[in-house]
């Protein structure tokens, strides 16, 4: 299916994106649309469509699958993401990576800012560069703030693995990339990921590969 026209109203481009059904086709890099930011959400929708939106934008990133989404990601210039982790990965991971389950949440006009120094390295990987993988230094922990779908406030601190979603996704919505932020001396194919850095912290990948770890 082609892109509804840009120069046509918000809503009209989401009603036609939606009438297809099922998963919404992801963005790949490369699409001004992942480059350009967002406008902030001031009800451009509506609450019915707005509502149908978050809904196509949880199912296309379950069936990517994925941990989180974008709404540029899909070709929808708005300051609106998805996340949701269920966390599937061994005891070992989830402690290094500090990786806890995280249930679905809307972000609407996120912002987030750091909470202390502290940064945390990992392979990362996004939806819309398909096949590859990077390490990414993030801040440790941030403070969100941001509106669910039903306009009510979020004020909250996030640390692990959920504040480097948080960050991913809110950086989307700023038109930038995961690459932009990564070591481009550890940017790996998925195979190469799975074979040979799958350890729970990438310190072998650095040492093997050049580059440092903060």
């Amino acid at each position: 299916m082609a892109p509804p026209p840009e120069h046509a109203p918000l809503a009209e481009r989401v009603e036609e994106l939606l009438a297809a059904g099922g998963p919404l086709p992801i963005v790949a890099a490369g699409q001004p649309v992942l480059r350009r930011g967002t406008e902030p959400y001031e009800g451009q929708l509506g609450p019915a469509l707005l509502a149908r939106f978050v809904e196509a934008l949880r199912e296309t990133m379950h069936a990517a699958p994925g941990v989180g989404l974008a709404a540029p990601q899909v070709g929808v210039e708005l300051r609106i993401a998805v996340i949701e982790d269920p966390a599937p990965v061994p005891e070992e991971i989830a402690v290094a990576r500090g990786r806890v389950p995280q249930p679905f949440r809307v972000l609407v006009n996120p912002v987030y800012e750091p909470v202390g120094i502290a940064r945390a390295a990992f392979f990362e990987g996004c939806l819309s560069v398909p096949g590859w993988q990077a390490v990414v230094a993030r801040h440790a922990e941030v403070r969100l703030r941001a509106e669910d779908e039903r306009g009510h406030a979020l004020d909250e601190a996030f640390g692990g693995w959920p504040a480097r979603i948080v960050q991913h996704e809110t950086d989307h919505l700023d038109g930038t990339l995961y690459l932009d932020r990564a070591e481009p001396r550890s940017l790996s194919t998925n195979a190469a990921v799975t074979a040979l850095w799958s350890q729970p912290t990438p310190r072998t990948a650095a040492a093997a590969l050049g580059f440092e770890l903060p």
